[in-house]
């Protein structure tokens, strides 16, 4: 496997970017090569702290940098010499089977839409997040990269959102619902009611609409909306969990009895604030381009870098870009 990492992407850009990268080169196996791709001084500065580092990394030079705050489409134009650009340039060349990036996510998805193209038969990609619930995570999709869509785009990222989970989540016959504001078919707007249809038709295991209440129940696998619906969701459960770890600490905190109480709860709230963490479900990936592209938050630190890494490697060892233009076909066809 080999996986270009934008060592210049993100908030915490080099440093923490860089020590996940020595920390997936040092625990994955499987990784013939691990390209930091950014400005070789600073990157190689941050790679010296850590003495001797695994042979699998290297350092590939890209002068500048795209901002999180910068156009993404006139930055991919303007700063071809940026880490993100780079790395997708090796990516579409087959220099490396991947791209992990914590950097500007319109960006990101700019540049792999122009310089990947979208898979044969994919209208528009989507991009993916893993989410947890009380039995096991889910798959929410779009999450940003399209706020308008189309019923027939919906449908794809079903297809593709069935195929991540079955093949990284390891569900066999993933459940697929579509977020609308009632469980009946007639529910929604004239988007959603059309997708109804139209998923109904299809050969996936479609359970209907899903309301938001249903969402972190475990009943479905894969939950479709189009991206401004999606990121939406996905804000406010991340801003949600977050709230309610902080009122733990200070509802704990109030007296001796609770803080004594803390200790004894010690270990079935660490293994809640784990299930909880989005950084180890690996970052979403941006699902219908030619080629594994994994996106980690813009304040990822070096265990979410880990974990994309990791995740990047299962994408390509289960050949999920392959699987999902047979589907796409399949679809098509009928």
């Amino acid at each position: 496997m080999r996986i270009a990492v934008d060592a210049m992407g993100g908030d915490h850009a080099p440093h923490e970017i860089v020590k996940g990268a020595v920390e997936a080169a040092r625990r994955l196996p499987g990784l013939e090569r691990l390209i930091l791709v950014g400005q070789e001084e600073a990157v190689r500065a941050e790679l010296g702290r850590y003495g001797k580092v695994p042979a699998a990394l290297e350092v590939r030079h890209a002068g500048e940098v795209i901002a999180m705050n910068e156009a993404p489409a006139q930055a991919v134009r303007r700063k071809r010499d940026s880490s993100m650009c780079r790395a997708m340039d090796m990516l579409r060349d087959g220099e490396v089977d991947a791209v992990v990036s914590a950097g500007n996510t319109g960006a990101l998805v700019a540049a792999a839409t122009l310089k990947l193209r979208t898979l044969d038969g994919v209208e528009r990609p989507a991009i993916a997040a893993v989410m947890p619930t009380r039995k096991k995570p889910f798959v929410l999709v779009d999450v940003g990269a399209n706020p308008d869509c189309t019923p027939h785009r919906l449908v794809q990222f079903a297809v593709m959102g069935q195929i991540y989970s079955r093949e990284i989540l390891g569900q066999a016959t993933p459940v697929v619902g579509l977020l609308s504001v009632g469980g009946e078919e007639n529910k929604g707007n004239e988007l959603t009611r059309e997708a109804f249809q139209l998923l109904k038709a299809t050969s996936m295991n479609f359970r209907g609409n899903v309301e938001g209440h249903d969402l972190f129940s475990g009943e479905v696998d894969v939950v479709v909306c189009d991206g401004f619906v999606g990121n939406a969701v996905l804000k406010t459960s991340e801003s949600l969990a977050r709230v309610i770890g902080q009122w733990m600490k200070e509802e704990f905190k109030r007296n001796p009895v609770r803080i004594l109480g803390a200790i004894l709860l010690r270990g079935a709230l660490k293994a809640m604030k784990q299930k909880m963490d989005p950084d180890v479900y690996g970052g979403a990936p941006l699902l219908g381009v030619n080629g594994v592209c994994i996106k980690t938050h813009g304040s990822s630190k070096s265990h979410a870098v880990y974990h994309a890494v990791r995740v990047a490697g299962e994408s390509i060892g289960h050949h999920v870009t392959h699987h999902i233009v047979d589907e796409i076909k399949k679809l098509d066809k009928a």
